[in-house]
């Protein structure tokens, strides 16, 4: 996975466990699909999302309140890792993080390929106006904020 050509982005010649922390960060597309809650069924173990967002996400902005504090804050924050990208099944198909771990290139409107962080938003790809915080639903009531958008790829198109 290693390039000569030095135009070529670090993610097509860097594995994630070989990035820096800045180039891992910038992966992200604050998209805040992973910021979703999620319910598993007990039985098949199948993951749905729902629109129902963590306290901390800006469903606006699309991005943690207090991204340095979360894990203090919400104790079930998952900080993703390069060696976690494999076994967490439900990063959405569009996610960064997943693409380049399984050799794929980032779709265009990826901030970094595009240079402009609102294009994730433009391609209709992120969280931002469709959420409502977990601090105005009951746990008992997430079924009812079912949705399958965090598992389409729209704006995919070059």
């Amino acid at each position: 996975m290693t390039s000569t050509d030095p135009s070529t982005p670090y993610w097509k010649t860097k594995r994630l466990n070989e990035m820096t922390n800045a180039e891992w960060e910038a992966l992200c597309d604050g998209c805040g699909l992973c910021c979703l809650n999620k319910l598993e069924d007990w039985e098949t173990g199948e993951v749905m999302f729902t629109s129902v967002a963590c306290r901390l996400l800006d469903g606006e902005s699309c991005r943690c309140k207090d991204y340095p504090g979360r894990q203090s804050i919400v104790p079930d924050c998952i900080q993703l890792t390069p060696d976690q990208v494999d076994e967490i099944g439900w990063l959405p198909p569009s996610c960064g993080y997943r693409l380049v771990h399984e050799g794929r290139d980032l779709y265009w409107w990826h901030p970094l390929v595009s240079g402009d962080p609102d294009t994730v938003h433009q391609a209709g790809i992120s969280a931002q106006g469709r959420t409502v915080s977990e601090e105005h639903v009951s746990v008992e009531d997430f079924e009812d904020y079912l949705c399958d958008w965090p598992l389409t790829v729209a704006g995919n198109a070059p």
